[in-house]
């Protein structure tokens, strides 16, 4: 039993590590991220669809994204959706393909980037203290039901705090190396 709570544990803490990972993907860097548009959709016949699902998106060097539709009646609806998107920068339609130019990063940008990881990372370290409150709710609850004894149950929540303690680190490493990334010019 205690088992099946401390694996648990451990699915749900790698679950936040790759939601913070995810989140990672929008912040810009020193290059461009085609993540970037991925919360952008455009009206396909009447139904919001993914830009990454009517369009080849690429980053074609440091600082280009290339968006090339499937079909060409889409370059105008790509070009608004990007435009509401609000992502920074004006879409530039050149009869092909909409393309975005991303200017150089500032320190500014640099350093508030830095400061939404570590936001990231906080959020991720709360989600993995709430896996840790669950976890250590069914121990004392099979504590309770007399399932196991009181010595069981002190080493049980031992080792999800070690958990704990383990994922928070790794969480800390994380936000520390997409910092220096970041913040590297």
């Amino acid at each position: 039993m205690i088992e099946e709570i401390l694996n648990k544990q451990k699915q749900q803490s790698e679950k936040s590590l790759e939601a913070l990972k995810k989140d990672f993907t929008t912040l810009r860097t020193g290059k461009v991220n085609t993540h970037i548009l991925d919360h952008v959709s455009v009206d396909y016949y009447g139904t919001q669809t993914p830009l990454n699902q009517v369009a080849t998106v690429l980053a074609s060097d440091a600082s280009t994204i290339s968006i090339t539709p499937w079909e060409k009646p889409l370059l105008k609806t790509i070009e608004s959706a990007i435009a509401a998107a609000n992502i920074g920068v004006n879409p530039n339609n050149d009869g092909e393909s909409v393309k975005l130019f991303f200017p150089p990063m500032t320190k500014e940008q640099r350093e508030e980037n830095a400061k939404q990881a570590k936001a990231m990372g906080e959020k991720a370290k709360v989600s993995i203290r709430n896996v840790r409150k669950d976890a250590n709710d069914s121990v004392k609850k099979l504590e309770k039901d007399k399932s196991i004894s009181e010595d069981e149950a002190k080493k049980a929540l031992n080792d999800v705090q070690k958990l704990t303690d383990n994922y928070t680190a790794k969480v800390d490493e994380i936000v520390k190396n997409k910092e220096a990334e970041l913040l590297k010019l």
